[in-house]
């Protein structure tokens, strides 16, 4: 771990990850690579059809092989809780949780109909094979377009998702208005493909308790999720998860490998390891299709007279998966008449899930694309009809802003980029063979925070130690809770460890939303505040304390002492003052929760403005994004450095949406053809050029104590909208359906 100072305040410096050493050597232990003694393997049997019912399984050959000890089917599952409900976890959305093995019906291609628990990993996988299942197959629907005639209103969920209320009279408006565009927009599914694949090892511990390390974004959901399928005691199962290989949304439910292998641990009586190959990632959760229709008019002077926003979105035939699509255009933008629906249509695949940003990227590719396609027709810069239609406040609820500096983003970014020197005619800018084009975009994304608790004990040898049961899916979360803590007890950061990732560690929900930093740092704050009062009575209790008639609000905390800030020549260190106390260690555990009365009065949002830089080959179709500078406004900034490595991921995974990323549905077969990451082309390396992140200055002091907002998924929102519209100025060609891929470059028409 690096040295740092222990003057300067950790929180707001640029501080490398305190787990990064541990990663980099290969010292984090993943879920897939616990062990155990007499650890057994299980490896999974999918379906092979997407819709129909199991007529037989005959697993007699998988048995004969040597080293197999069962094949678990649902013909001889052990007992399980029988209710749906039982199954349904913190973010489960309305519908019943898909139940493995709970009966012969087949709800998607890909189900797990059999489980193959060997010695070892590769007696399993080839037993697996000898598996012999036949179907009784039924007609199946995985195309979107043709059941979206049946889309219906969905139920309300927990989250409380729903279409903003209409204003106005949009239809009239739009009828009237002499500039519109109105056009159909499309997003490719998208699987998240972290690199560490889903896992779960169950370790037998005996008496019928079980420690699970699994992969996944909140250890206390997978608690709950094994207690209530499996009818066992909260206090016999422990689950850990302390590092996770990548999520971006896969690891907030528990998958089915979680269920397969405590079922089959709790069966034999044994630890059981169940690891998901790369090609079953993608029979699960993955960022749903959605058909979009925008309608969006303006009058002569650039002024929004009307919005509409139309959405069928798809989900599973066994839970109505919702995302908040369409609320971005009822709020992104000042306009008087707006009207936006929402509708699902069930499609026989897994339920899709919560990925990076669930449905901003979506929703806003929709809007940001046609405001850009507005600006030419109204032949004003794209950047300036954005600020023309400013909204000062947020337009779908009426609510003003708790901190909203987009209008300095615009600027900085603008100025960053050089936007004023762009030639507004598409296809002028050209060097050799490359045409060359300029777009931008607007972001938006929720800052939230949720109630969390945590815990904070320091020991008298000046050691501090923070925990709550919060997950780091790669964000940086155990990095900014030592700085949190360092700052609030005078430490240094090598003094200081957090613990995550533990079931048995105080409350927290799960690791999403991007409401980690605000929800666990308010936390563990709150704690050390409580351990700083207890520490500094026991220094002003001392005979002659030199802090005796001091108040704690004129002390600080450094170095290992309490000093007066007016005069640091009195001070009481750390140790003097617990010897007073007659302690050796003081505790404090507290949670921290949204103030009602400012998430009532107030709407919370981070923003951004995306600047692209795109480079066609005219001749071959390829586009090269060569240059980006998103500006963020996000509220304090607690690590430049975690913080732009977040928005840099963010970026990639846009330019991902933009150009390659894309799963295949063969509906024939109801199935994703391109199930591994050779043909499901994620950005690498060489795709990825200059990114430039600002972060724009922003107070913020009604969200939450640390005046923070999310960033681990502003990056990607309006990334994908900067680069096609970036696409149409350097072609003329516009793009509404993403990917954008050769074909699609090079065969679609010039636009009027």
């Amino acid at each position: 771990m690096q040295q740092t100072s222990m003057h300067e305040p950790h929180v707001g410096s640029p501080r490398s990850r305190v787990d990064g050493r541990l990663k980099v050597t290969g010292a984090a232990r993943y879920a897939a690579e616990y062990t155990a003694p007499d650890l057994a393997h299980g490896y999974v049997v999918s379906s092979a059809i997407a819709k129909g019912r199991i007529k037989s399984i005959d697993t007699s050959a998988a048995m004969a092989v040597p080293g197999v000890i069962q094949v678990f089917t649902h013909q001889n599952r052990p007992r399980t809780a029988w209710r749906s409900k039982a199954y349904q976890d913190d973010v489960a959305p309305p519908g019943t949780p898909f139940r493995p093995f709970y009966d012969d019906k087949i709800l998607y291609s890909g189900q797990p109909v059999a489980l193959v628990v060997a010695e070892d990993f590769e007696i399993a996988r080839h037993a697996a094979s000898l598996v012999r299942v036949t179907y009784e197959a039924e007609r199946h629907e995985t195309d979107l377009e043709k059941v979206r005639g049946k889309a219906y209103k969905p139920p309300k969920s927990r989250s409380g998702m729903a279409p903003p209320a209409p204003r106005g009279d949009a239809e009239a408006a739009f009828g009237a208005a002499p500039f519109k565009v109105d056009e159909a927009y499309r997003i490719a599914i998208e699987h998240h493909n972290p690199m560490e694949m889903h896992a779960s090892t169950v370790v037998w511990e005996g008496d019928g308790k079980i420690t699970v390390y699994d992969k996944i974004q909140g250890v206390q959901n997978t608690q709950t999720y094994i207690t209530h399928v499996f009818g066992l005691p909260t206090e016999d199962v422990r689950v850990l998860s302390p590092f996770v290989g990548g999520a971006f949304g896969a690891g907030l439910r528990p998958q089915y490998q979680l269920f397969l292998a405590v079922m089959a641990a709790l069966e034999l009586k044994r630890s059981v390891r169940v690891v998901l190959e790369r090609d079953q990632m993608f029979t699960f959760t993955y960022r749903p299709d959605a058909l979009q229709e925008m309608a969006i008019a303006a009058n002569p002077d650039a002024v929004l007279q009307a919005i509409r926003h139309d959405v069928v979105g798809g989900t599973s035939s066994f839970e109505d998966y919702q995302e908040s699509i369409v609320s971005w255009s009822a709020m992104m933008y000042h306009c008087e008449n707006v009207a936006t629906t929402y509708k699902l249509a069930k499609i026989d695949t897994y339920t899709p899930g919560d990925m990076r940003a669930p449905g901003a990227p979506t929703g806003m590719f929709a809007l940001e694309s046609a405001m850009d396609e507005l600006s030419y027709k109204l032949k004003i810069d794209p950047l300036q009809l954005r600020l023309k239609n400013y909204a000062e406040i947020n337009e779908g609820d009426g609510k003003p802003f708790t901190s909203k500096e987009l209008r300095a983003a615009y600027q900085l970014g603008a100025e960053r980029f050089g936007w004023s020197r762009r030639n507004p005619v598409p296809r002028s800018m050209k060097e050799g063979r490359e045409l060359i084009g300029w777009g931008m975009a607007s972001g938006m994304w929720e800052a939230m925070m949720q109630k969390t608790s945590a815990r904070a004990v320091l020991t008298i040898d000046e050691k501090l130690e923070v925990s709550t049961a919060t997950a780091d899916i790669g964000t940086g979360t155990y990095t900014i809770l030592t700085q949190i803590a360092a700052d609030a007890l005078g430490l240094p950061m090598e003094k200081v460890t957090a613990k995550i990732g533990d079931s048995s560690l105080p409350m927290s929900p799960v690791e999403g939303g991007s409401w980690t930093a605000a929800s666990a740092g308010s936390a563990v704050q709150a704690a050390c505040n409580v351990v700083r009062e207890k520490l500094f009575a026991h220094a002003r209790g001392m005979d002659g304390s030199p802090l005796a008639n001091a108040e704690i609000g004129r002390v600080a905390f450094r170095d290992g002492k309490m000093e007066l800030i007016a005069d640091p020549s009195r001070f009481v260190t750390i140790q003097d003052a617990m010897r007073a106390g007659r302690v050796d260690r003081i505790e404090a555990e507290e949670t921290a929760a949204p103030s009602r009365i400012n998430q009532m009065r107030y709407a919370a949002y981070t923003h951004s403005a995306i600047f692209a830089e795109v480079r066609v080959d005219e001749e071959l179709g390829r586009v090269r994004v060569t240059r980006i500078v998103d500006a963020v406004a996000a509220g304090k900034i607690l690590n430049p450095k975690t913080a732009r490595s977040q928005i840099l991921g963010g970026v990639v995974f846009g330019i991902g949406m933009a150009l390659t990323e894309e799963s295949m549905m063969d509906h024939n077969l109801g199935r994703f053809m391109n199930h591994n990451i050779a043909e499901y082309h994620v950005p690498v390396n060489a795709d990825i050029h200059d990114i430039e992140v600002i972060f724009v200055e922003e107070h913020e002091d009604k969200l939450n104590p640390l005046g923070v907002k999310g960033l681990g998924e502003i990056g990607i929102v309006g990334t994908a909208a900067a680069i096609a519209n970036a696409v149409f100025h350097a072609t003329g060609r516009r793009i509404r359906h993403l990917p954008i891929t050769l074909d699609k470059v090079i065969g679609t028409k010039e636009a009027a």
